[in-house]
């Protein structure tokens, strides 16, 4: 990685930069992915780079709803393996949920990618790799309409992190609850989702693990 000062003003956000540029070079992030961080680190800036009061409320009514949640299913890709997998794993952990790799961009070798950091991180099981236990969302027709019937499929909570538009619609369409980290508040699926956390994704999810951890 390249030496940043500590006293840089931006530090945390040349810091995340780094961490997806080697996300990228793992084959883990779509160079498409880069571009899409560049566009939320703009609405990151314009909040402050802090997590506001509406969020951390947001971040409370996430971690109870994964926590009642009979089947709920946390949908990773490649930006988000790349800058939270520990916490991916925690949080899955304590609210019983399942991992699933769901990618726009998918091919055999980031999703391989993005399980070895999964396990790497402590993942035990990870749903979307097997094409026998695959099926399709209706009113999509992206690469991620394929999921897991026994992960995303049949899931009553799904928290969708880094989203596109299409599939938050289509899983609600489906009848799913959609928590989703996004720091645009005008985009569809900000204005689609159940609980919409308007906060930059690693600040968020260090709060979600730890809310998380409260007894309900």
């Amino acid at each position: 990685m390249t030496l940043i000062p500590k006293s840089h003003p931006r530090l945390n956000s040349l810091l995340i930069r780094e961490k997806l540029v080697k996300g990228f070079d793992d084959n883990l992030v779509a160079k498409e992915g880069l571009l899409a961080h560049g566009r939320g680190e703009a609405f990151d800036y314009l909040i402050g780079e802090k997590t506001s009061k509406s969020a951390k409320e947001a971040i409370k009514a996430a971690a109870f709803m994964l926590k009642n949640a009979k089947n709920s299913v946390i949908s990773v890709n490649g930006n988000f393996v790349a800058l939270c997998p520990k916490e991916i794993i925690q949080l899955a952990k304590n609210t019983n949920s399942k991992i699933e790799v769901n990618l726009f961009y998918s091919n055999e070798k980031r999703k391989k990618a993005i399980t070895k950091i999964l396990k790497k991180s402590g993942a035990k099981e990870i749903f979307g790799l097997n094409k026998k236990s695959s099926t399709k969302l209706l009113g999509i027709d992206s690469a991620r309409r394929i999921v897991d019937k026994n992960g995303i499929f049949s899931a009553d909570v799904v928290l969708v992190p880094l989203e596109d538009g299409d599939r938050t619609i289509a899983l609600k369409k489906a009848k799913k609850k959609i928590i989703t980290f996004d720091l645009n508040p005008l985009s569809r699926t900000a204005e689609t989702a159940d609980i919409t956390i308007v906060d930059n994704v690693t600040r968020a999810m260090k709060l979600l693990v730890s809310e998380s951890k409260k007894k309900l």
